[in-house]
């Protein structure tokens, strides 16, 4: 019995081995030796710029225009946000994954000196939360299909710019689409109420 539990051990620890190897191979292609594009960067700084630009227009427009769904999808859109971020900063606090270059200097080159912990990306999962919620809110192509590729493409810059490997951004994706459905049931409860 307990070579079974050994050899189940080794099993496992093989297998999470082998996945880290495949994570930091996939991270060396994409992740140049100078990742100087300014493309990738502002790519990244929008993350932040948009979670809170995207809510603001639309409660501004809706107060200004009295338009209730505007109102109701800026809320929605900050419930989402705030949902991702506290799950996010959990996790990187549970897990205490070191950023690529920490681990991996001599492989992976960031654009910057990044502290802090690597799993799930921050800006992939708030760029997910602010897609997946505008695309349930505002079902048209021309905002499901903008704003997914959007989030999609910070998932690629934090990857290019050496800070994140890619089951960081996968896990971001996952929290940021996860939190915005969850955000999208919340608040039709709240106003459903109201």
């Amino acid at each position: 019995m307990a070579r079974l539990f050994i050899a189940y051990g080794l099993v496992i620890l093989s297998t999470v081995a082998s996945a880290q190897s495949l994570d930091l191979r996939i991270l060396e292609k994409i992740n140049p030796s100078n990742p100087s594009s300014d493309y990738w960067r502002a790519t990244t700084t929008s993350a932040n710029v948009i979670a809170v630009a995207a809510p603001a227009y639309l409660l501004l427009n809706g107060l200004i225009t009295h338009d209730n769904v505007n109102k109701k999808a800026a809320v929605e859109l900050v419930i989402s946000q705030v949902i991702s971020i506290a799950i996010t900063e959990s996790l990187k606090a549970a897990i205490n994954r070191a950023r690529p270059a920490q681990a991996h200097p001599d492989l992976i080159f960031p654009y910057m000196d990044y502290t802090g912990k690597s799993f799930p990306s921050g800006h992939t999962s708030i760029a997910f939360a602010t897609a997946t919620s505008l695309s349930l809110q505002f079902k048209k192509w021309y905002v499901v299909v903008p704003s997914l590729l959007w989030a999609a493409s910070v998932g690629y810059s934090r990857m290019y710019l050496g800070v994140h490997y890619p089951t960081d951004v996968i896990g971001g994706a996952i929290v940021g689409a996860g939190s915005a459905f969850l955000g999208h049931w919340l608040n039709k409860k709240i106003f459903k109420k109201a």
